[in-house]
This record gives structure tokens, sequence and C-alpha cells, in this order.
């Protein structure tokens, strides 16, 4: 999917929902547990009763993985069963030597239908570029999470060289930042607006602002609204741009909503009032 193709999305539902399909079969309505192909009966449920009022949906890998044939089987039946209009996502969170990436890269984009995959920088350009070598596809980078962790690495000050010019000469300062920044900033060049997007945890709304001075064009995927506490309102705020810019993700909060053979409807119920929310934010988009 093209960025223009995922704008005209978001503009013509009014949404920029992304439904997270986090599927766990111990979690499921009980009715369905025993279901020959449970997850992917959830799941389809889920999408048909939800289409209408999200652009995307992102398939946890790990919850798939973990079940072994079963569960690549029922991710794959899933992937297929997205209507074409809505941007795919494999929160896989890959990241390796790049004859590994690209091994990685043909799993998602050529062997399952993947539109994007959420990869992890940390091995640097190299380990990135095989995802983002194939057209109409994207690499969503970790910038910043919102799990406790981040404070190990992200949130970790560093001091870093800039040239500058000082009277027509260049002179080299330092400056400390965040290494998150350094992060975002460094890999914003590794690829473009139409192919690279960066995952920002919704708990960490406070540094939008910040995040984007450093990238002010490409799309954010951000999770952690709902369950997990983060504020749509202030995402929305400090996050949109123009374009929107912005893929908030909701996982337990819709698919969970309901633990009885109304699941769907309760889930399509909550899915509503995100996109009844979002739809007021983007009405103000023309201020930005």
């Amino acid at each position: 999917m093209t960025r223009e193709q995922l704008i005209k999305e978001i503009f013509s539902k009014r949404s920029y929902l992304c439904i997270g399909l986090d599927t766990d079969i111990t979690k499921i309505p009980k009715h369905l547990q025993q279901h020959p192909d449970a997850i992917f009966e959830f799941n389809k449920q889920i999408i048909d009763a939800t289409k209408d009022t999200c652009v995307s949906y992102k398939i946890n890998t790990a919850f798939y993985e973990a079940m072994g044939t079963k569960g690549w089987q029922a991710m794959e039946k899933t992937v297929n069963y997205i209507p074409s209009s809505h941007f795919k996502i494999a929160d896989a969170k890959r990241g390796d030597i790049g004859n590994t990436s690209s091994q990685y890269a043909k799993a998602f984009f050529e062997t399952l239908n993947f539109d994007a995959i959420t990869v992890a920088p940390y091995m640097g350009e190299d380990s990135v570029k095989p995802f983002l070598e194939y057209e109409n596809k994207w690499a969503i980078l970790l910038g910043l999470t919102s799990n406790s962790g981040a404070a190990d690495f992200e949130m970790k000050k560093i001091l870093t060289e800039i040239d500058d010019l000082e009277e027509g000469i260049h002179v080299r300062k330092h400056q400390t930042s965040f290494l998150y920044e350094t992060v975002l900033e460094t890999a914003s060049k590794w690829g473009t607006p139409g192919n690279l997007m960066f995952v920002i945890g919704a708990t960490q709304a406070d540094q939008l602002t910040s995040i984007r001075k450093i990238i002010p064009h490409n799309f954010l995927l951000v999770p952690g609204i709902g369950a997990q506490g983060g504020n749509l309102e202030e995402v929305s705020k400090y996050g949109m741009t123009k374009d929107c810019g912005l893929l908030v993700n909701v996982s337990r909060a819709i698919i969970y909503a309901g633990e009885k053979e109304n699941f769907a409807e309760e889930a399509r119920a909550i899915a509503l009032q995100y996109q009844a929310e979002m739809k007021k934010y983007l009405e103000h988009i023309h201020d930005k």
C-alpha cells in the first residue's frame, strides 16, 4: 500500500484506527475455544464486525508463533482475509544482519501478504535496508516504546557532535540528546515518509512535540491506547500532521470487549467509539 492510498483511506473513513489482532486462545470466548480453527474464526468475526471502523490491522506474530504450525496457518489465513483496502502490519519486531533480514522481508512481504513489518533498528542501517527495498512495503522502526525498560537505553542521555556555522566558519559542537532521538534522526535518512514509519508508545505522548521536530512527515504507529492507559486526545493533539500521520493501535480493549456469542458486536461498539473520537480530531486537521 502506498502512502497516498493510506491517507485516502484515513480521510475516507474518518479514522486512523489500527486494530491489533493479538489473539490469545485462552482469552477468546469459551464457545469458540473448541472450534477446530478457533483463532482464525475469532479473527474473522472481529474483522467482519470492525472493518468499516478502521484502516489497519496489526497482527502480533508472537501469539501465533507460540502455537507452532497451527498458529502460523491461522496467521496466514487471517492476513489473507483482511481486505486489501486495509494496511496490514506484521508486528514481528525483526532485526538482524542484512542477509537474515532479507529472508525476514521475503517471509512477510512475499510468502505472507503484509504491507509492513515492525523492525528493531539496534543493528543499524544494513539490517533495515532489506525491508525498504520492496515497492509499496513499509518498515516500522521501534522509536520510543512505552514499556518500563525504555529507560534502560532509549531514554539515556548521550553526547553527540554536530557541525554548525558561526560567522561563515564550520564549528563542531557537542550537544546532549536522548538515545531515541538520535535513532529517529539517523534512521529517518534510511528511507522516506513513503516507506518508513516509527513506533511511538502512546504513554510517551509528552515527547511527541519534540519527536515531530525530528520526523515531521513520517507516519507514527502508536500502541498503548486503551488497556495500557494511553490518551488518544493527547496523541492526536501533539502527533497529528496535515496528512494525519498517525495509526493508533488498540488491541485488547476492542477484541476482548465481549466474552459471549455476541463478542464481535461488542468489539464493534468499542471500535465505533474510537472512530467517532478520531473523526472529531480529524475535523480540526486544517488548523495544523
